[in-house]
């Protein structure tokens, strides 16, 4: 089945399987005794996607949120026959001395706390004592296992026993335990006995998430942070044909078991789905894809660059003022000519372009379960002049999303589908489980279009930027971006921060992984010296995690 949402999910193993039980306890109310009891919350979980290639989740299990037994000690001094004796054997075991815990039960009338926090060991050591007045409670808390592991994806649970930011929000509904009743121990057998017990606990989720391969994302940006001094940064793995996510990684990312010290609230948004930014020349290959379906252009269509364009007082130039000469449509994206992107545009009406942005997805979120995904219309662009599209024919003046970037190359990876992108593939609860399952859209484009721009994309990955992305033997597609960043007020561009980034996919011509770089601002003045060398690290690295085959002899070519 299609799951819609995380309340459909929600009430649908309440009404199935919580409500049963419920009325089958108010059937016997009269002849038994019950309690009001509160199920422990699921848990989160990252499945091994090795074997599979990234389809689904088959191989080693990894906890990413559990709940962990925090036990408290409290004592009732009326209930303490012998107190200097009590202190004596249980002050070594609380980091108290005899004398200060003799001095608290003697004073005190009623239940006391001694110690918080406590792990099971250690309340099995103090069990053991067999001391008469002394009682303990299990207060479970979160514990997110592998610490800063994905942190902006994972969220956290607030102090108020809630799900913050992330999946702990989106599936708030489907992790928190369910209120209900258990039978307390006398006539019929309980309904919630232990074999029923999972019927109250919230449900688990198992994620699309392939830990080795978001460990390596995670790893690469840090390594971008100590080599380009970057500000931030994303890094996306989809399945292109079904629109699995399988590593969401954000710099810097923050530990979820310390969320409480992180002085900087901005750190817990996911940049890949709740901050806009303007994407720079990977929104190219989109203005092509509209001029070729539209049959208004070829890759072989040429165009003299005379490196800028004027629209009144206004002038559009190259990056570093190039001048190209005479340009294919294919040369247009290997040397990311921006005067070439605008040449595209102008081969197509102002409404044909907004149609197909729509298409594309770019005005619309894309659906994926995260907590706070956000979108812009482009409502500027919309009633914008020939300068407006013009600069957003090479992705200045237009407003994406990463994760809107990475279906958008979805599309062009898969023939033609819009994808929706999904991190949560399965919801478990007991021996009763829901399967996510992809959801695609027909085709957008036409196959003729998507062969002529796998193929120029194919030669920028060659020929372009030294061939830096280059793998050998492997055909790989994809595009460099390197956009300004504009000024807080709207009123121009930063003169000395630029956003860096690459997305491609590869095999070209059979995907099976996409990846889009971005990188907030680094030291370097283009994205090939430093978003295009991290797509090649984590491409090699998929490439050997999957044992893809070659397309060719690297050899012989």
């Amino acid at each position: 089945m299609v799951v819609f949402g995380a309340a459909i999910i929600s009430r649908l193993f309440f009404v199935q399987i919580i409500n049963h039980k419920l009325y089958q306890a108010q059937a016997l109310g009269q002849q038994a005794g019950f309690a009001s009891v509160t199920g422990a919350r699921g848990q989160i979980f990252s499945q091994s996607n090795q074997q599979t290639k990234g389809t689904k989740g088959s191989g080693e299990t990894k906890n990413l949120a559990i709940n962990k037994d925090s036990w408290t000690i409290s004592a009732n001094p009326n209930d303490i026959p012998d107190k200097p004796a009590f202190a004596k054997v249980l002050s070594g075991y609380i980091n108290q001395t005899e004398d200060q815990l003799l001095s608290e039960i003697n004073t005190q009338d009623s239940y006391i706390v001694l110690k918080k926090d406590l792990t099971s060991d250690e309340l099995d050591k103090i069990k053991a004592l067999n001391l008469d007045g002394l009682y303990w409670q299990n207060n479970p808390v979160r514990f997110y296992s592998q610490g800063d592991f994905a942190g902006q994806v994972l969220g956290f649970l607030g102090g108020e026993g809630s799900g913050q930011y992330g999946l702990e929000d989106y599936y708030e509904d489907i992790l928190k335990g369910k209120s209900g009743i258990k039978e307390k121990k006398k006539g019929l057998g309980s309904i919630f006995s232990d074999n029923n017990k999972m019927s109250l606990d919230g449900s688990d989720i198992y994620l699309t998430i392939d830990y080795n391969i978001q460990f390596q994302a995670e790893s690469l940006l840090k390594k971008q942070e100590e080599k380009n001094d970057i500000d931030s940064g994303q890094i996306i793995v989809l399945k292109p044909d079904s629109g699995r996510i399988l590593a969401l990684a954000n710099f810097p990312s923050f530990n979820p078991n310390q969320y409480s010290k992180e002085k900087d609230l901005d750190v817990f948004q996911n940049g890949a789905v709740q901050k806009l930014f303007e994407p720079g020349s990977i929104l190219k290959p989109f203005t092509m894809a509209i001029a070729l379906n539209e049959g208004k252009i070829t890759p072989d269509t040429t165009y003299v660059d005379t490196g800028f364009v004027k629209f009144g007082l206004k002038t559009i130039h190259n990056f570093a003022n190039e001048v190209y000469g005479e340009q294919t449509m294919t040369q247009v994206l290997e040397n990311s000519i921006n005067t070439g992107a605008v040449f595209a545009s102008q081969q197509i009406s102002h409404k044909t372009y907004l149609d197909y942005i729509d298409k594309f997805g770019f005005t619309q979120k894309t659906g994926v379960d995260l907590q706070g995904e956000v979108y812009s219309n482009n409502d500027v662009l919309r009633a914008g002049s020939d300068m407006n599209f013009a600069t957003a024919s090479f992705g200045q003046g237009i407003e994406l999303t990463p994760m809107q970037i990475v279906r958008g190359f979805a599309m062009l990876a898969n023939g033609g589908k819009i994808v929706k992108p999904y991190i949560v593939e399965k919801i478990v609860n007991g021996q009763d489980e829901i399967i996510i399952k992809p959801k695609t859209s027909d085709p957008v484009v036409s196959q003729k279009t998507i062969s002529d721009l796998t193929k120029m994309l194919i030669n920028v990955v060659d020929n372009g930027f030294n061939g830096v992305a280059k793998i050998p033997g492997y055909y790989l597609a994809g595009k460099t971006g390197t956009a300004q960043v504009p000024l807080k007020n709207g009123k121009g561009y930063e003169p000395d921060k630029t956003i860096q980034s690459f997305v491609g996919y590869g095999p070209a011509y059979n995907p099976q992984f996409l990846i889009l770089v971005k990188l907030d601002n680094p030291k370097v003045p283009q994205s090939s010296l430093s978003a295009v060398p991290v797509f090649k690290e984590l491409a090699q690295y998929i490439i050997n995690y999957w044992q893809i085959p070659p397309d060719y002899d690297a050899s012989k070519k």
